[in-house]
């Protein structure tokens, strides 16, 4: 039932031609003026980060403290702000781009998380970026797509870690997690939620991490599709 409800509710959006959508209690921009086609189906069918926010509403609690690296439009923050409170929150996003689009989705649900507009890397390097017309398509990765490249600042992963001292991390970074999880063989958070992608950075490296997260004491409580969600106890 739930499934037929939600094509149902997509076909109307479609027909309205929607401007915003509300999924999980969050209200995103959806204008199909602002947003990619493939963006605004992702969303008109509650598919967008859907596997992320299913963990989130089953783990976070309220003074849970996230550190999100790869903020897209701002959900799984958002999300997140409304479980744990925004001032909980601290989010990263490499792309200038995509500025305006999550400060927008920040105002439509009246919650400001803490949003850090930098790339995350091992080192805090300046880093070239590829900026894509389809906002969730842009990586640190070239991925055959039409984009442009910019040079965008970091912080370094590490420190980051150490100075904010996360209760669960969240990475969505197209490829970067293999860099990002390698450079550091100590983890402050008990829960880490990461989208791993075998199809940018190959099999062999995503095993490479996720054997590097069970030495470090981590076990796989939940997986689906490229979503993984590691715990251990803290």
């Amino acid at each position: 039932m739930n499934k037929l409800a939600r094509s149902i509710r997509k076909k109307i959006r479609y027909i309205l031609d929607a401007k915003t959508v509300r999924n999980s209690g969050v209200k995103l921009v959806s204008d199909g003026t602002r947003i990619s086609p493939y963006l605004r189906d992702l969303i008109y069918r509650e598919a967008y980060e859907d596997t992320e926010a299913n963990v989130l509403l089953r783990s976070l609690k309220p003074g849970t403290k996230v550190l999100e690296i790869g903020t897209g439009v701002g959900f799984i923050a958002l999300l997140a702000a409304k479980i744990c409170g925004a001032q909980n929150v601290k989010t990263y996003e490499a792309n200038p781009a995509s500025e305006q689009l999550i400060r927008e989705n920040f105002a439509l649900n009246g919650i400001e998380p803490v949003l850090v507009m930098k790339a995350m890397t091992s080192d805090g390097r300046s880093l070239a970026f590829n900026v894509s017309d389809n906002i969730i398509s842009s990586s640190a990765y070239e991925l055959g797509t039409q984009s442009k490249q910019i040079t965008v600042s970091s912080d370094a992963f590490a420190n980051t870690l150490r100075d904010y001292d996360p209760d669960m991390i969240i990475m969505d970074v197209e490829g970067a997690e293999y860099e990002l999880f390698l450079s550091v063989s100590q983890l402050p958070a008990k829960d880490i939620l990461v989208e791993l992608h075998p199809q940018i950075i190959g099999q062999d490296k995503v095993d490479e991490i996720v054997s590097h997260l069970k030495n470090a004491g981590y076990e796989i409580s939940y997986t689906d599709r490229k979503t993984f969600h590691f715990s251990r106890g803290r």
